[in-house]
């Protein structure tokens, strides 16, 4: 599982995708979320705009992320 730090109290899920190169552009991120690709604490989410918080974590493409904005 790869740690995502963030510096802010939430990041959306698209920004997510982006920051983890886990999608090379926003477009990409917009269409494999749209598909149901992307999973938010295992269950499917289609929102890009999906607020994340620390310790969720995002399945995307065979691989995990973890939230986590503590210091």
């Amino acid at each position: 599982m790869k740690a995502i730090k963030i510096y802010s109290d939430y990041i959306t899920l698209g920004q997510l995708l982006k920051l983890a190169d886990a999608g090379s552009s926003g477009a990409e991120a917009k269409i494999v979320i749209g598909d149901g690709l992307v999973l938010v604490n295992g269950e499917v989410e289609t929102r890009r705009g999906k607020k994340l918080y620390h310790q969720d974590i995002v399945s995307f493409n065979g691989e995990d992320y973890q939230i986590n904005n503590e210091d």
